[in-house]
């Protein structure tokens, strides 16, 4: 068993809509800052993990409580707390994550086998967002190629497409628009083949040792490290191979700011805001956070540059 001892930029449509939600759930002022993490943590269906450690990269990482009280997660809100509080009560178990599309063995696994089926250990990456702040997390999963081979895509396989659980009684963000940025639900994303196979890449069921508490995408999401984290989609349901590249959600919803391909690329710059820097999330208080730049693929260039050789990365975003 392993222990451990150890006013962000809101995207422009969704930033008109943040008084309205507060409203709404009778949230003040604090529903802009951090929650109660305790609360989180109480409530969190969370449980230890066996897995092997992987070796020392030297990253310092982010304070645990940053990491399940500051997400994404539109599907509980747009505001960084809201998930911790409102995903609560999402039914992890039991759960089923099916396999299909272009394969010679489509299969499903439930539960209990999203755990047990494959070797877990431990990752640590870095982790950037696209509004420009960055953590460093402590991952537990298993390599998504191990996962891909024993699907055994047929030679049509191009793309594997991942899609997020819909049931909007769970996920109130799927049913209110405002509460949940207008997106098109269910959340799909995708990377190529290549991408998915590629060592780095991880299907991540637990952080800090412990299982991924609901916030943090429960109980399967994915991790593209050297990806902006819109990519590595949450709360996983369907593994689809596909031989067309799909459209995926924020494709979709503002295919100007936010392309299929989600590179950490310091020079290219979201539409309103610079990509060149990153704050760097529990690194101090709200006047002293540290601010650092961004690097190329997230620090991952040397491996997964190769990926990108023949593609122009500004039109290519």
């Amino acid at each position: 068993m392993k222990s451990f001892k150890s006013t962000d930029v809101t995207p422009e449509a969704i930033f008109h809509q943040r008084r309205k939600i507060i409203q709404a759930f009778g949230l003040g002022v604090a529903a802009t800052t951090l929650p109660n993490i305790s609360v989180a943590q109480k409530k969190a269906a969370v449980s230890p993990l066996e897995f092997t450690t992987s070796a020392d990269n030297g990253l310092i990482l982010t304070p645990e409580e940053k990491v399940i009280g500051y997400n994404n997660f539109y599907e509980f809100g747009v505001d960084k707390n809201s998930p911790a509080h409102l995903a609560q009560e999402l039914r992890t178990n039991p759960w089923q994550l099916e396999i299909t599309g272009e394969v010679e063995n489509p299969f499903t696994l439930n539960y209990a086998q999203l755990f047990d089926t494959f070797p877990l250990e431990e990752r640590i990456y870095r982790f950037r967002c696209v509004e420009a702040w960055s953590m460093v997390v402590p991952w537990v999963g298993f390599e998504l190629a191990r996962l891909v081979e024993k699907a055994r895509p047929t030679g049509k396989a191009k793309y594997v497409v991942f899609h997020t659980l819909y049931d909007p009684e769970q996920m109130p963000g799927q049913k209110n628009y405002f509460l949940g940025g207008g997106i098109d639900y269910p959340y799909v994303e995708a990377l190529r083949l290549d991408e998915a196979l590629h060592s780095l890449t991880l299907l991540s069921v637990g952080l800090y040792g412990k299982t991924l508490p609901p916030q943090n995408g429960a109980p399967i999401r994915l991790v593209v490290p050297w990806k902006y984290g819109f990519k590595s989609i949450k709360s996983i349901v369907k593994i689809t191979f596909s031989e067309t590249r799909p459209r995926t959600t924020w494709e979709k919803l503002a295919p100007h700011e936010y392309g299929f391909y989600a590179n950490v690329n310091p020079n290219v710059d979201h539409p309103r805001w610079s990509q060149g820097s990153e704050r760097v999330i529990g690194s101090g208080g709200l006047l002293s956070i540290k601010r650092q730049p961004t690097l190329m693929f997230n620090g991952y260039d040397k491996e997964v540059a190769h990926l990108y050789r023949d593609l122009d990365l500004r039109v290519n975003y």
